[in-house]
This record gives structure tokens, C-alpha cells and sequence, in this order.
């Protein structure tokens, strides 16, 4: 990167609202210094990479950092420094020098893209709150926020739930529901009073309560878990949803479930068995893992 290119990349980085200090500088020149791959080159340290070699899977990232940077400065200002957004950012990166196949048609920057804005908005769900949420939540958080600062700066307002459903193609019910988990949570240790010597937890007394992290996600994972049964037929949802104690909190025999079907303990293991198969497709298991993965 000749010192044209480093200038017009800290342009545009000021532009994004990044804080230029030394150690951006100083990262921005030595990746500067990393050449660029032809495609040819690019090609054959994939297929290098793909098989195990970890020069070439090293030398394909290195040659890619670039990329990470133009993606991480979309991010800023969400709750992570810039360079931790790039460590991450680096972290997708190297993933998807591991997985890329060449022969697929894909170009690497392209699939990397998408393992880098993986990697980012991940570590923003996990580091920039005190609750755990999804990535997909995460972006569809960050899609109404976006739409709320463009409305504001038109109409010099605040705008409504439904201006933003509206802008988004949304149901105003579901920007709601995005709005209040973007809020972020208020510590107990918070000074409340003119004197400022009580504190928030002093007013509140729930003895049944979990722990506040702990019953958002179980509330999130219970939510998208009813969901993921609605994709099942209507006999599998309800055999599940019994089986394993949704309804009442109490899971139900095979013999309960057989009489209520008027079909034998084998039918239902059977009926069980083929919607757990279900529930293990990628499609639907990746909305539920996104819950469980620490």
C-alpha cells in the first residue's frame, strides 16, 4: 500500500468516525506492507490452505487484512474499540481461509465478507452487552436503529415504531420487540435518590426471579423454540411440546401421549424420533444454536 493508498484508507476511516491514534497508524502500515494476491496466486493458496497447509492458509489471510479493516469500520461506535473489532474481524478471516473452496465459483473476498461480518457482529453480541443476543437479532437491531437516525435527521424527531416499520417493511409489533432488546440493561448498583445513597436493587425484592442474563436468553431460546416446532407437522409439534414438558413444565410419558393419540408407546417413540431428525437440520438447528453456543 503506497502512502496515497494509506492516506485515502485514514480518510476514509476519519470519515467513519475511527480515532486515528498510533496503534491504528501503526496497524495500517504493516498490513500496508503485505503484497496483494493475483487471482492466480489466490487460487492455489486456497487449494493449498483447503488441504492443510497452514503457510498457505496464513499467507491467504495476511493477504486479505485489508478487507477486515473496510468491514470492522462499519461497526463502529457498537460497543467495541476498533482495532478489538479487527482482532475479530481477523478471527473470521482465518476461518474462512479454513473453509473456502476455490472450485466453487466463489471469489475469496467475497466468502470471506461474510466470515468477517460473522465474526464482528458476534463479538458485539457478546461483548458489547450484558445479555446475549443472536446475531440475527443483532442485525435486524442494527437495521432499526440505522432506519430511527435517518428518520430523526429528516424530520428532527424521534421517529415512531411505525414510521420505522414502515421505512423497514416491518410489522410495527416486531420493532417494538427490537427496540426494548436493544435497550440495555440497568445495573441494580445504580445510585437512585437526591443523596444518591440507595441504589435500584433496594427497591426490588424477588425472591422467584433467575438471574436477569440467564431468563432473557432462556425467554429468547423458549421463543425461537416454539417457532422452530411450527415448522413440524401438527402432531409432531404437539408431541414434542409434551414430551419434553413446554406446555406445563411437566415432560409426559409415552403411555400419556399414546392414549391421547389413541396409538401405541412405539408410534409416538416413532413420531418423536423423525421430528428430533427435523429439528437436527441445519435450518432449523442454527436458529437454536445461536442461543446455546458459549
Amino acid at each position: 500500500m503506497d502512502e496515497s493508498h494509506l492516506r485515502s484508507l485514514e480518510s476514509e476511516l476519519s470519515a467513519e468516525g475511527v480515532a486515528l491514534d498510533d496503534p491504528v497508524k501503526f496497524y495500517l502500515k504493516e498490513i500496508g506492507r503485505v503484497p496483494l494476491l493475483s487471482t492466480e496466486e489466490e487460487t492455489a493458496l486456497a487449494r493449498a490452505a483447503r488441504e492443510g497447509d497452514e503457510d498457505a492458509r496464513r499467507r491467504l489471510s495476511e493477504a486479505n487484512l485489508r478487507l477486515v479493516v473496510s468491514v470492522a469500520k462499519r461497526y463502529v461506535g457498537r460497543g467495541l474499540q476498533f482495532l478489538d473489532l479487527i482482532q475479530e474481524g481477523n478471527l473470521g478471516l482465518m476461518k474462512a481461509a479454513e473453509k473456502f473452496e476455490p472450485d466453487r465459483g466463489f471469489k475469496f473476498s467475497t466468502y470471506a465478507t461474510w466470515w468477517i461480518r460473522q465474526a464482528i457482529t458476534r463479538a458485539i453480541a457478546d461483548q458489547g452487552r450484558t445479555i446475549r443476543i443472536p446475531v440475527h437479532l443483532v442485525e435486524s437491531i442494527n437495521r432499526v436503529k440505522k432506519a430511527a437516525g435517518e428518520l430523526l435527521h429528516k424530520n428532527g424527531r424521534e421517529a415512531t415504531a411505525e414510521e420505522i416499520a414502515a421505512r423497514l417493511d416491518m410489522e410495527p409489533d416486531r420493532v417494538r420487540e427490537l427496540m426494548q432488546l436493544s435497550q440495555e440493561p440497568v445495573s441494580l448498583e445504580t445510585p437512585v435518590g437526591e443523596e444518591e445513597d440507595a441504589h435500584l436493587e433496594d427497591f426490588i425484592r424477588d425472591e422467584s426471579a433467575g438471574i436477569p442474563v440467564d431468563e432473557t436468553g432462556r425467554q429468547l431460546l423458549h421463543r425461537e423454540l416454539l417457532s422452530v416446532l411450527k415448522s413440524l407437522t401438527p402432531r409432531e409439534e404437539r408431541v414434542l411440546t409434551l414430551r419434553f414438558g413446554l406446555e406445563d413444565g411437566r415432560a409426559h410419558t409415552l403411555e400419556e401421549l399414546g392414549r391421547e393419540f389413541n396409538v401405541t408407546r412405539e408410534r409416538i417413540r416413532q413420531i418423536e424420533a423423525k421430528a428430533l431428525r427435523k429439528l437436527r437440520h441445519p435450518s432449523r438447528a442454527k436458529r437454536l444454536r445461536d442461543y446455546l453456543e458459549e
